[in-house]
Formats: structure tokens, sequence, C-alpha cells
């Protein structure tokens, strides 16, 4: 079976990152992770992905100033040197340029804290709370130039429970995107390959 080198990106402690190599140590999984790469240096999703054996690198976006597409171009190196072929970001905090999403487009996807297409962006869970949302959940999508607009691969929703807050919603929605990454990843792996 030909697995996917799949890079991950992410710009904190990287729980997604961790369902996925999780998911990922399984032989059958379409994916081999070869590189984690943040724009944050003391990431400690880093360390957790070195600590499981995969290949890491930092790229400083602070050392770009505001010339995001130059932060790119380096990420970029780091990508095409691991022989990536399908991006994972999980919980990147970094808008990407139109330049970088063209390069990768229909190769790369994302997670986002939110039932697509409510509430892209941030702050999902308390905009979920104020609009007296009933349920709450996360979505795979594929990466298009717009934020978090680009196709559904697939959803996964919970209740809002009476007295949520934005932080209790988003701890009880963690285990849920645990589950539902692996498994979108996986579909998005097989459209790949079936396109390739």
């Amino acid at each position: 079976m030909n697995r996917l080198k799949l890079a991950i990106l992410i710009s904190g402690r990287g729980s997604n990152m961790e369902a996925l190599l999780h998911a990922a140590e399984d032989p059958a999984y379409p994916a081999r992770p070869v590189l984690v790469a943040s724009n944050r240096p003391d990431a400690k999703g880093l360390e957790t992905a070195a600590a499981a054996g995969v290949p890491t690198a930092a790229v400083d976006h602070t050392l770009f100033g505001k010339d995001r597409e130059a932060f790119e171009k380096a990420l970029d190196a780091e990508l095409e040197a691991a022989g990536t072929e399908i991006i994972a970001l999980a919980g990147f905090m970094r808008v990407l340029t139109p330049w970088f999403v063209g390069k990768w487009e229909g190769r790369m996807v994302n997670i986002h804290p939110s039932l697509l297409p409510k509430y892209k962006g941030l702050h999902t869970h308390q905009r979920a709370i104020d609009a007296g949302d009933t349920e709450a959940g996360a979505t795979v999508h594929w990466v298009s130039p717009g934020v978090d607009d680009g196709e559904i691969i697939q959803q996964a929703s919970l209740p809002i429970l009476p007295g949520d807050t934005a932080d209790s919603l988003a701890a009880r929605l963690l285990p849920v995107e645990h589950k539902l990454y692996p498994e979108a990843l996986a579909k998005a792996c097989a459209t790949l390959t079936s396109a390739g």
C-alpha cells in the first residue's frame, strides 16, 4: 500500500497532531508522517512529534516581519525537502497567502472547531453559544483561498449543554475532533490517491 507522505503544521501543543500520529501508527493508515512543522519554535507539539520519532522543523514567522510569503517560502522548502504529498493543518494559527494555498490546493486539509459554513474564523464556541445553537462541532475541509471556505470532507457534532462556556465546550469537543480528523484525513488521502 502506497502511504501518502504527510506533513502536519502546528502552532501549539498539537493535540490533533497527536491523534493523527496515533492513527498513522497503523501500517494500514493511508498517510505516513514525514514532518511536523511549526511557526513557533517553542510549540510543545514539536517535542511530542520528536518523541514519536517524526522529523520536526521550526520556521519562526517573527523573523520574517510582515513578509508572510517569505515565511511561507521557508516553510515550503521544509515541506519539499521532506517529500510532502499532503498537508494537515492542526491548530496552525497563521492565515496562509494565496501563493501557498495555490501551491498546495487539493493537497491540504484543515480542522475547524465549528459546523461550517457557520462560524468561520475565531471564537467559534462563544459565537455558537451566543447564537443559542443547540449543537456545536468540528469540520475537516480542504483548504481554499477563502478562510475556512473549502469543500467539506467530514463533520462531527455534539450537543451544547445548558451552562456550557466556550472553554467547557472546547474541552468536550476535543475528543470528537481527535476521532474525526484521522477519519477525514483518510478520506482525503483516498481522494488524492484515486485522482492520482
